[in-house]
């Protein structure tokens, strides 16, 4: 008798009962937590991404054809860019990353197409020559912190620009 009363009392105890709830709410109340910070970052990412793509582009459009003599480092003024220097806006665009972001995960993809605004080759004699167009797409793949069970844990993102040169 006196087992099955010890027994009654442990399956009408509880106590416990708090503090399994207490770790299901805290497991869900954590993942939300993380998963706002983790969209934060990918905001702060795509917002770094399109202000690249648009610094990559007005690197790339004030250094036409017009200037005299090649650029030899991302740091040169006065001097031209041009697809066989494309390197040089990669390494200028790099050097723009922010701390969180990883300048080895950026890549960018300059592109002189040859036409003017309204698509026509028209005063284009060359590529990359004063009133044609500069394009500069730039991709990031990022990573969230989130736990693995995630399918896909990594995003990419990607932004063109499109400019007129001016130089």
């Amino acid at each position: 008798m006196a087992n099955r009363l010890r027994w009654k009392n442990i399956v009408r105890d509880n106590r416990g009962a708090t503090l399994v709830e207490f770790a299901i709410s805290a497991a869900v109340l954590l993942m939300l937590f993380f998963g706002i910070m983790d969209f934060a970052r990918a905001l702060y990412a795509y917002h770094f991404v399109s202000y690249a793509a648009q610094e990559g582009t007005r690197y790339a459009m004030v250094r036409g054809n017009d200037w005299p003599n090649a650029c030899s480092s991302a740091s040169s003024y006065g001097c031209a860019i041009g697809s066989s220097n494309e390197g040089l806006i990669q390494t200028y665009v790099q050097g723009l990353a922010p701390m969180g972001i990883s300048s080895s995960s950026i890549t960018v993809a300059p592109s002189w197409p040859g036409t003017n605004v309204d698509s026509s080759p028209a005063g284009c004699g060359t590529a990359n020559s004063q009133g044609c167009l500069v394009k500069v797409k730039v991709s990031y793949v990022f990573y969230f912190f989130t736990p693995s069970y995630l399918t896909n844990s990594s995003l990419t993102m990607t932004a063109t620009s499109e400019k007129v040169i001016t130089y």
